[in-house]
């Protein structure tokens, strides 16, 4: 019963980190290198992730910075940044992008509200996933006689319990990323 219990709690983990990850790719009105991990640029002749090709920087609060480590992909990145749902305009100086971020409009910032709060639901449909095939588990090694009433009792209640603890973070970690997103 242990491992299935630390095995529920590794993948509940795993899913708080997923939307974590998330979170950090939701814009917000600060620069953050996150919010160009997604990108990925062709470079010779493969797509390779951004971050993979060239430095990036936040300077300042509402820029970032990408410094290509080949000079010769500049225009390759630029046109990846434009083709990304990410929504900047890059300026290009021959050696290095700059990309301004924005204000974010008042109803930008409740549809990224939104975003952040599917994103959160995602991941507790995932802890859920994982209580569920948890019980599931051990309710048919209770019917094949490796566990008892009470043990499978015990057990249900404990991956309850790290079902809330992974829900509360997430909870916790929606709350923080819609202060951050409304935050002018």
């Amino acid at each position: 019963m242990k491992e299935r219990i630390e095995d529920a709690k590794r993948r509940m983990e795993g899913a708080v980190k997923s939307v974590s990850d998330e979170f950090g790719t939701v814009r917000t009105g600060r620069a953050s290198t996150a919010l160009l991990d997604r990108i990925t640029v062709d470079a010779y002749g493969a797509e390779t992730p951004l971050n993979q090709v060239a430095q990036l920087n936040v300077p300042e609060p509402r820029m970032l910075t990408v410094q290509p480590y080949d000079p010769s992909l500049i225009t390759a990145i630029e046109k990846a940044i434009q083709e990304s749902d990410v929504g900047l305009t890059p300026a290009n100086d021959g050696q290095l992008i700059r990309l301004p971020i924005p204000e974010l409009s008042e109803e930008r910032r409740k549809d990224l509200v939104k975003v952040a709060g599917k994103i959160a639901e995602e991941g507790r449909i995932a802890v859920r996933n994982v209580r569920r095939d948890a019980n599931n588990e051990m309710k048919r090694a209770e019917k094949g006689g490796e566990l008892s009433k009470n043990e499978l009792g015990r057990g249900q209640g404990e991956v309850q319990k790290l079902t809330d603890d992974y829900v509360g973070q997430i909870d916790e970690m929606l709350a923080g990323k819609e202060s951050e997103i409304l935050e002018i």
